[in-house]
């Protein structure tokens, strides 16, 4: 029984200290006077009576009541309900209470009294309850009682009745037998002729709502509500606001009643008074509800979650995450409620909706939705008593709850809202209260042990969820009100507007002796009554299915799991039974099936079967298998281990072991303790309370006797311990001590246990290292943050700082041993106190284990060395690469593991297969690379052999790396690992083996850095090859400049001193005037001009030829065989005549100013230069250029003659000369001036030097003009080119080519993009040309003005600034922007590392273009082509281009290499692209050796590869024109290799002139016999290419003068497979004689197994065989066979190209012969080669003056199509580039074609088709037209049914004869068809009537 109320208070309101309008509660009279023993009063209740303040107000209100709830120091509710009406002041009354507080202040007094004099005033006055029950109903009725009689003057005496009050006494619970317990326990009277019913809920666990739930669901909604509820089970702050006392207290109310049946265990205030505010700013979780008029203060709150009741709204701070429900929990949740709270959501859509749809009641609706969230928490919580472990039974049940498993089970571990309920004080609650298996159960432990089945199968029906939640409402309403008999209330109620009576007297003052004299007689009454025994109604509890049930649905069931299992248990028994071998191909299987959870755990199910009495001995081998499977399986278990895998791998780790030697075992657990889980201390407390547990079930079942055995065992340990508990009060005291006693030993002993376990797994095994698990703040221990009440919010960042001890923070400084102790003392203090273990157990067990951990470290100590003696496990042969010739091994093997490189294709990856890498095996160093050989470590392809090689020459970054976290197995920690990267595409990843010393590597890396970077170019690979490890060059090395021998000594000193020293005098002077020098043809000797060249230089330069030396003969007939003078003859640019004289009618002559290098040392020996320049100008002008680069011919275009010529840049005092200077020098000239004026000059004899120049008598206007608009932006692709021609040049010309010169800057999306800025001016962009006349030419006025310039200078964009074009110059500046050789260092970089990335990413695909677009590789590429492109443009209009930027030795190349490429057919073939290689980039000295960075020298320079820029180029030229290339895109790739491999000394040095001083340039003719192999990689690749077709490209069919102008969109380029691919089978394939050899090795291996049955297929792996030898084309293989049939008949085979060459003559012929264009296939394969077969498609617009037409041309060959009216005959020929390299299927199948007029289908007119008719295909097709490539239709011969002559229908052609009309009738439809005349017609029946026939 229980007290009603405990306490009645009276509350008044007192004026406030100050005397302002706010008041203060003050407690008039409260009773019982003295505190109950078992319950104090409650302090601060006169705050909670008015929580908005105590005022006075100028009405009279209506009385109010609520319940207020306070929380004592103990946790428990205390409910006020406050009874409040207001009560008249009198002002006399007021200031009489004023003066005593404040009798010292008087003069407040009068202020007060002026503030109250007007009207009356009104004072609140609370009646309050205090109880520990909540009868809210019961408390407002009997409060409402007392205030009836006090306003109504009832006669009965308030005295008597608050008396009855205090003293009655009710059931706390007992509704269940109502018929056992008299009528007046739960009827009430308190003797004012009132009665009322007590609804004493049957089981007080349930808590109680009324109404509050439904409607808070009203208030907020569904998901608000379900946020609130879920924000309050993850402990965040939650704030109710609402203007109602009431509601506050409702919600709140139905808040908790929402999370039972865990219970919330934070600060609960429903209604918080204002003075009490500053509570919300606490640090912790709350509960809390605020009256609205307070909703300002609480803006600031950032971490509170604020429900309006009155808005109806949740606010939650952005700060907040509030995790929801787990799917499909919270849609089952959502969907339940709206059919509780909506039915007619259900029925909204219905036709014939049923006419009645009754909602609950709102009590009913309320205890519905609770039924939904009963079942919520059955579900979330479901089989939790399964992961109970109960760690002692006696003398009380102490019970925890493993998270991990419960997690683990429900496959919720990822999950963010579970987690936090079970990680919070809530729960904690929970498992203390519901743990216990002996106790009273209620609804909720029903409901999860019976009904788990049943709600599974609910899951999907409304109707059956529904009709479970009624059933479950119904229980929770017959709980709430037992009694029926509600009809029995009678409460009297005050009378109707009684608060507004005028003279109310106040509430009476009670007297204290007869209220406490009531109070007394019941206590005596109540202490002489036997106390009242409640029926004991403990049970078991019962546990309800297991959580494997339920598991089922939500785990990932895997779909060949079966089979995976089958792998995983004969793999085991493989191990144990000695099949290393077939354990070893089943282990990578094995390791990859350990990400799937059942083969985790029936791997520790199978080892445990072969555990005996706790110990199992392995040999090495298994050994190490055995442990590498466990630490697989243990890899991918969490921190937390909720799968249970490490708990039941615990066990076997201390029992596998081997034998180190007599007396040392080593067992596995020192070999699997790089795991964070046995780092994290929450893993280890529930494997110690697990096997507590099981040891004291066992306790009790033995102790029952062997009798009944069996059954015992099945019980689990909380049904034992629920039997223990039943009996414990049942037992002596003895026994009960002696029971107390063993359980706390069985725990001690388990304890010291677990210390040895831990130390074991804790302890590395070479204790000198600290190597010590990080991960989870090794030991921070989760615990200590969730209890120390910090809400989520904030508790992130206390976190960190919360627990200064967690784990080994700073361990280096200390040794592992101490850190181990402290964590297993941490742990023993944990796990001991929670389990009861005595004090002095305790110490003791503080005092063991240090000396165990001590203990440990002395057995590891011994096992660790013993394990450093094993021999090493049998690994690989290595494997001896193929070398050179001449190549020597400096480093043998060291062994190694070659790790992936982040390409995906070797590694298995997204493609598929095995993974080849890693690989194991060795690293070899020779003289010339870097090799790795070796197999993969996969089992599945350790057949296959891996090779990974590179140029030592090619290295670009070599760097000691660590690879992240066990990347692999066989990788020991602490070996040294190098990554290599080498700029032909290659990276070796490369970890040493242990047995390698470090010393080894160090020396590998240190010879590798010696052969990378030699101190000279002569000690490379190429010079050294064959000969002995002696230096090279190093006698020698003391003369200045050996191999000049043959060159006077005098000159080259002199040249030097000159060269020397212009670089240093910066002094000014004065030379004479430039016309007092007279005809001089030199420098006069002018011996204090610092820098003019000495008198002799002058005289051997420029006298002469009689005066040249016999040595310089010698040089010059040198210089004469180099390429440069071979390319010129050919270009017609001069001879060189042995007596030196000149042709004085050619324009251009070559210079022999340079034979000594004395002018440019970067320059050839001969150069082209305009035939009006003396030698001496020469001298002077190559001064204004950087290195002295001047302007030289490089190349003329055959048609136009304008020339191409290339420079350094110019200095900056040239460029303010060349351009800024007036044509007439001032008097007095400088240097300067008298240098631009020979500069000037220059360029002029250049322009003279163009034919059109001087007929145009020295105006260089053009008869073409053109203007290309090259606003990109705006026109797009739709750019036109617009040609105009001067009616002059039209009449010269005919009608065949009316396109000016420049008719063919073309647009189709190429031109518009060129970034040309303004400054070419209005002579390229043409902007006058816009006011043409209506026929096309230009108006006369504008027709003078305009001219294009004869030379065009490209210079960079920065040095030519503040340039202005001037008007009377016939050369004009085009600046541009370019980039420098930094940029294309950093952008090639980058382009390594998106090819090679080193470290693998997780998308690949997209990681590569991200990389890709970063390096800005292909921008460059971009930006090369469309400036190439220009310069092709204008050369091929008849402008000359100079060519001046940088030095004139890097991108200056590659333009002038490029538009000489794009030019010239002949730069196409074999021999032309050497010639251009090696005049442009040898001769004009590009700096191989320095930026290939190929000596010490220029080691900090780095790698630059402008060449391979240039070789890309023309790798993506090629790609658009397959057909006009010689070579093959194998040549490139060789080119780009071998120039970085120091192979071959052709790439080497960085001028001729460099080369002669070595003694290259010129090898005697003696000289070649010896070791030619490495001279000249040209010879190289001369021979091979007469070996094999490797370097040609079968689809060559050159078209005559064809100028190439390939796309530079970046679109239209591609990343070339240079850098892309690899072949692992052999490595590169570029060093053609180690390629061959294995090929022809593995297919003699092959031959001896004859009987086996022969298969032909070939298994082709992308990057591993080399695919065009494995699977090469047909045309090679035709050769290749012909070659060995020619071999088996004994005949010398002929070489490739002789055949290749028979067979093309022997097409053409056959071509010729059938000019009906029928062609067998043999003709097919070589399609390329018919006559004048265009391969281009392209549409442009031609403006005359005559007429605007479209040219569309396809042409096919056999087809005569009409040729395009740009005309052949008119010099250039089709300016299209878009090839169609394949022609048109039809074109090759057409038997017979021609026109015919054909009637469309139903009501359509005749119109003229092309038909062709194809036996091939057997089918009529026809086009609109004979150009036309799409075919419009065919007529399937195969459903032609007839042929017949037909008539002329409607709208036929007219002048037609009948006869020529003709039907063909198909099975569909009937075709009417005419010809132009009868014979025609006649011709057609009978081809398609023969087609019929042959069919």
């Amino acid at each position: 029984m229980a007290r009603l109320a405990d306490y009645f208070v009276v509350v008044a309101f007192a004026p406030g200290k100050r005397g302002s309008g706010d008041g203060q509660g003050q407690i008039l009279q409260r009773f019982p006077e003295k505190d109950w023993e078992d319950n104090p009063f409650p302090q601060g209740i006169e705050l909670f009576c008015q929580p908005s303040g105590w005022q006075l107000f100028g009405e009279r209100n209506a009385p109010t009541f609520f319940i207020a709830v306070l929380t004592d120091i103990n946790s428990e509710r205390h409910y006020c309900a406050c009874f409040t009406f207001w009560e008249a002041v009198e002002a006399t009354q007021l200031q009489n209470c004023l003066r005593k507080v404040e009798e010292e202040e008087e003069e407040m007094v009068e202020e007060v009294t002026a503030l109250i004099q007007p009207a009356q005033l009104f004072a609140p006055k609370s009646l309050v309850l205090v109880s520990r029950l909540d009868h809210a109903e019961v408390f407002r009725n009997c409060l409402g009682l007392v205030y009836t009689i006090y306003v109504d003057g009832l006669g009965t005496s308030l005295e008597t009745v608050i008396g009855s009050l205090l003293t009655c006494t009710i059931p706390i619970t007992g509704g269940a037998q109502p018929d056992m317990e008299d009528e007046g326990a739960r009827t009430i009277s308190l003797g004012a002729g009132d009665r009322q019913v007590i609804q004493t809920p049957i089981n007080d666990s349930l808590p109680i709502s009324n109404c509050s739930v439904a409607l808070l669901f009203r208030q907020l909604g569904i998901t608000n509500v379900l946020g609130l509820f879920c924000a309050a089970l993850t402990e965040h702050k939650i704030l109710f606001l609402s203007s109602s006392y009431q509601r506050l207290t409702d919600a709140c109310r139905a808040l908790l009643a929402l999370m039972f049946p865990l219970k919330y265990s934070f600060t609960y205030v429903p209604i918080l008074p204002a003075q009490l505010l500053e509570v919300l700013s606490t640090p912790t979780p709350f509960i809390i509800g605020v009256s609205s008029t307070f909703q300002s203060e609480t803006q600031e709150l950032l971490d509170v979650i604020i429900a309006d009741l009155d808005g109806g709204t949740v606010t939650i701070p952005e700060c907040i995450h509030i995790s929801l429900l787990p799917e499909p929990l919270l849609h089952q949740t959502r969907e339940a409620l709206s059919l509780v709270l909506d039915p007619e959501l259900e029925m909204a859509d219905l036709a014939f909706p049923p006419s009645t749809i009754s909602a609950s009641s709102l009590k009913m609706q309320d205890k519905e939705i609770r039924a939904v969230f009963l079942r919520l928490f059955a579900q979330l919580l479901q089989g939790y008593r399964w992961c109970l472990h109960i760690i002692r039974i006696h003398p009380e049940p102490v019970i925890r709850f493993h998270k991990a498993a419960f997690l683990g089970q429900r496959g919720l571990v990822e999950d963010d809202f579970l987690p936090k309920v079970l990680e919070g004080m809530a729960f904690a609650g929970f498992v203390t209260e519901r743990g216990p298996p002996y106790r009273d159960t209620d609804l909720f432990d029903e409901l999860v042990a019976n009904e788990a089945k049943r709600m599974q199968a609910d899951e999907g029906s409304k109707v059956r969820v529904l009709r479970h939640i009624k059933e479950l409402a119904e229980q929770l309403y017959k709980n709430e009100n037992p009694y029926p008999a509600v009809t029995m209330h009678k409460v009297q109620k005050p009378t109707e507007g009684c608060h507004l009576r005028l003279h109310q007297r106040p509430f009476p003052r009670l007297d204290e002796g007869t209220i406490q004299w009531i109070v007394d007689q019941a206590t005596a009454k109540l202490q002489s009554a036997p106390p009242l025994v409640r029926a004991e109604k403990k049970c078991m509890v019962p546990s309800g299915p297991p959580l494997g049930v339920l598991m089922e649905r939500h785990g990932i069931v895997l779909a060949n799991s079966a089979r995976r299992l089958e792998v995983v248990r004969n793999c085991i028994t493989y191990v144990f039974e000695g099949k290393m071998l077939e354990a070893k191909k089943l282990l990578p299987a094995v390791l990859r099936a350990m990400k799937s959870r059942a083969a985790r755990q029936c791997l520790t199910q199978e080892l445990n079967l072969h555990v005996q009495q706790n110990r199992a001995v392995l040999d090495h081998q298994q050994f190490d298998f055995i442990v590498r499977m466990m630490n697989c399986c243990l890899q991918d278990c969490s921190a937390t281990d909720e799968h249970g895998v490490a708990a039941t791998l615990l066990p076997l780790v201390t029992a596998f072991c081997r034998k180190l030697s007599p007396g040392i075992t080593q067992f596995a657990y020192s070999c699997v303790q790089e795991h964070l889980v046995w780092a994290t201390i929450q893993f280890w407390e529930a494997m110690f309370y697990g096997d507590v547990q099981n040891h004291i079930r066992a306790l009790y079942v033995e102790g029952n006797g062997e009798e009944n055995h069996s059954e015992k065992e099945e019980k689990s340990a909380l049904e034992i311990a629920a039997g223990q508990c039943r009996l414990w009060p049942t037992m002596s005291r003895e026994k009960q001590l002696e029971l107390i006693q063993k359980e706390e030993s069985t725990v001690f002993s388990q304890a010291i246990h677990y210390a040895n376990r831990m130390s074991y797994l804790l302890l590395p095994l070479d204790a000198s290292k600290s190597r010590l698990l990080r991960g989870s703040g090794f030991g921070g221990d989760a615990e200590s943050v969730s209890n120390s009440f910090i809400t989520n919010s904030i508790a992130g960042s206390v976190a960190d700082s919360y627990d200064t001890e967690s784990g080994f923070e700073d361990a280096e400084s200390s040794d592992v041993a101490n850190y181990v102790v402290r964590f297993i003392n941490r742990f023993v203090d944990k796990v001991c106190t929670e389990s009861g273990v005595t004090n002095e157990h305790l110490k003791g067990l503080h005092v063991m284990i240090p000396d165990i951990v001590q203990m440990h470290i002395e057995t590891l100590d011994a096992v660790h060395r013993e394990s450093k003696r094993l021999p090493p496990i049998q690994k690989p042969k290595l494997l001896r690469p193929s070398l050179l010739v001449g190549e020597e091994s400096v480093m043998d093997g060291l062994r190694v593991y070659l790790m992936p490189d982040g390409r995906e294709e070797a590694a298995g990856g997204s493609i598929g297969g095995p993974p080849l890498l890693p690989a194991e095996g060795a690293v070899f160093l020779t003289t010339y690379r870097i090799i790795f050989k070796g197999t993969p470590t996969d089992p599945l392809v350790g057949e296959q052999v891996v090779v990974r090689s590179f140029p030592i020459a090619s290295l670009t970054k070599e760097e000691k790396i660590t690879v992240q976290a066990q990347v692999d197995q066989f990788i020991q920690e602490g070996c040294a690992q190098l990554q290599l990267r080498s700029c032909t595409f290659q990276l070796l990843r490369i970890a040493f083996d242990e047995e390698v010393a470090s010393e080894s590597a160090e020396t590998f890396r240190k010879h590798l850095g010696k052969l990378r970077y030699p101190q000279h170019v002569s000690d490379t690979f190429a010079f050294t090859v064959g000969q002995s490890a002696k230096p090279a060059l190093q006698p020698k090395a003391k003369e200045k400049n050996p191999s000049l021998r043959t060159i006077s000594r005098n000159l080259v000193k002199n040249a030097k001193k000159t060269i020397g020293r212009q670089y240093v005098t910066r002094k000014k002077y004065t030379p004479p005037s430039w016309e007092h020098r007279g005809s001089q043809q030199h420098f006069p000797e002018d011996h204090e001009d610092e820098i003019s060249v000495s008198e002799e230089m002058d005289k051997g330069t420029l006298s002469s030829s009689t005066t040249i030396r016999p040595s310089d003969k010698m040089t010059m007939s040198h210089l004469v065989e180099r390429a440069c003078c071979r390319d010129y003859q050919r270009l017609g640019l001069g001879t060189l005549s042995s007596s030196l004289t000149r042709s004085k009618n050619e324009p251009f002559r070559i210079s022999t100013v340079n034979r000594m290098y004395a002018i440019c040392r970067s320059y050839p020996g001969l150069l082209i230069v305009p035939q009006s320049i003396q030698d001496n100008t020469i001298q002077r002008i190559s001064r204004c250029y950087r290195q002295n680069r001047f302007p030289v011919v490089c190349w003329r275009n055959a048609r136009t003659k304008a020339t191409l010529l290339r420079s350094g840049g110019l200095h900056g005092k040239g460029v303010a000369g060349l351009f800024k200077s007036q044509n007439t020098p001032a008097p007095g000239p400088s240097q300067a001036d008298s240098t631009s004026l020979e500069q000037e000059k220059y360029l002029q004899a250049v322009i003279n030097s163009m034919p059109h120049y001087a007929e145009a008598g020295g105006r260089n206007t053009l008869s073409g003009f053109t203007s290309a608009h090259m606003s990109g932006s705006a026109l797009g692709h739709r750019a036109r080119v617009i040609t105009l021609s001067s009616p002059k040049s039209m009449a010269a010309k005919g009608r065949d080519s009316p396109r000016g010169k420049w008719g063919s800057i073309r647009a189709s999306g190429r031109m518009s993009n060129y970034a040309l800025t303004t400054e070419i001016g209005s002579r390229l962009a043409g902007k006058e040309l816009l006011s043409t006349q209506p026929n096309g030419s230009p108006s006369e006025a504008s027709f003078l003005r305009q001219h294009r310039a004869s030379l065009y200078i490209i210079g960079d964009k920065s040095q030519l600034r503040g340039v202005k074009p001037d008007p009377l110059q016939h050369w004009e500046v085009v600046p541009i922007e370019v980039f420098d050789a930094r940029q294309v260092k950093s952008s090639f970089k980058k382009l390594m590392k998106a090819c090679v990335p080193s470290t693998p990413s997780p998308e690949p695909g997209v990681a590569f273009l991200r990389s890709l677009e970063e390096s800005e590789w292909l921008v460059q590429i971009h930006k090369i082509l469309q400036i190439s492109v220009l310069v092709v443009e204008l050369l091929d209009t008849g402008s000359s281009v100079l060519v001046s930027l940088e030095d004139g030795w890097d991108i200056t190349t590659q333009l002038v290499s490029l538009v000489q490429l794009l030019s010239d057919p002949y730069y196409r073939t074999l021999e032309g692209f050497r010639l251009l290689v090696e005049k442009e980039w040898l001769s004009f000295g590009h700096r191989f050796s320095h930026r290939g960075a190929q000596t010490l020298a220029s080691q900090s320079s780095g790698f630059t590869p402008i060449f391979l820029q240039f070789l890309d180029c023309v790798h993506q030229i090629h790609l658009q024109f397959p057909m006009e290339f010689e070579f093959s895109q194998y040549f490139l790739k060789f080119l780009s290799y071998h120039y970085v491999s120091s192979r071959f000394r052709t790439f080497l040095l960085d001028s001729d002139y460099e080369r002669l001083e070595l003694g290259l340039l010129y090898e005697e003719k003696g000289e070649r016999k010896g070791s030619q192999l490495s001279r000249s990689i040209w010879d190289y690749v001369e021979r091979l290419n007469k070996k094999t077709p490797i370097f040609f490209n079968y689809m060559y069919a050159p078209e005559d003068g064809e100028v190439l102008r390939p796309y530079s969109n970046i679109s239209n380029l591609k990343v070339w497979d240079y850098y892309t691919q690899e072949t692992l089978a052999e490595g590169p394939s570029y060093d053609w004689e180690l390629v061959q050899c294995p090929a022809e090795e593995l297919e003699e291996a092959t031959l001896p197994d004859t009987n086996a049955p022969q298969s032909r297929r070939k298994i082709i792996w992308p990057c591993y065989s080399n695919r065009s030898r494995t699977e090469p084309d047909a045309i090679s293989r035709l050769l290749e066979e012909l070659q060995s049939l020619e071999m088996e008949l004994g005949q010398v085979p002929e070489r490739w190209k002789d055949m290749w060459d028979k067979v093309k003559a022997f097409q053409r012929a056959e071509a010729q012969a059938d000019p009906s264009g029928r062609m067998g296939a043999s003709s097919l394969l070589m399609a390329s080669s018919l006559p004048h077969q265009r391969r281009s498609l392209g549409v442009y617009l031609q403006e005359s003056g005559v007429s605007s037409t479209i040219n569309l041309s396809l042409d096919n060959d056999a087809s005569s199509t009409s040729t395009p009216s740009s005309g052949k005959q008119g010099g250039r020929k089709s300016t299209s580039t878009l090839y169609s390299q394949f022609q048109t299927a039809e074109s090759e199948n057409r038997s017979y074609e021609g026109s015919l007029y054909k009637k469309g289908a139903f009501m359509k007119p005749w119109k003229p088709r092309w038909f062709v008719l194809d036996k091939t295909k057997h089918q009529l097709r026809y086009y609109d037209s004979r150009l036309d490539t799409e075919c419009k239709g065919v007529i399937d011969l195969a459903e032609v049914e007839s042929i017949t002559p037909g008539t002329p229908t409607m709208g036929a052609p007219k002048m037609v004869d009948e006869k020529a009309f003709f039907d063909l009738k198909t099975t569909k439809r009937v075709y009417n068809f005419c010809a132009q005349d009868v014979q025609l017609a006649q011709q057609w029946i009978d081809r398609i009537q023969s087609c019929l026939s042959d069919a």
